[in-house]
């Protein structure tokens, strides 16, 4: 537990992780980027690619995308 708000400092992570994936877009159209948490993947569905997420670090390099259906 966090002592200066007594939330749980996993909650404190998960929201910080949350807010900050909001503010990242795809490496090539710029457009928004949708979180699948089951798949630890961000999918760009402009150009049906997915970015994966690494060890909790989003790896937004073209050469790394996956091409999605």
């Amino acid at each position: 537990m966090s002592q200066s708000t007594g939330q749980p400092e996993s909650g404190v992570r998960d929201a910080t992780a949350r807010a900050l994936l909001a503010h990242l877009v795809c490496p090539i159209t710029k457009g928004p980027l949708i979180y699948d948490a089951a798949s630890q993947q961000l999918i760009s569905t402009q150009i049906k690619k997915a970015f994966p997420i690494r060890h909790g670090v989003p790896i937004l390099l073209v050469d790394e995308a996956l091409d999605i259906e």
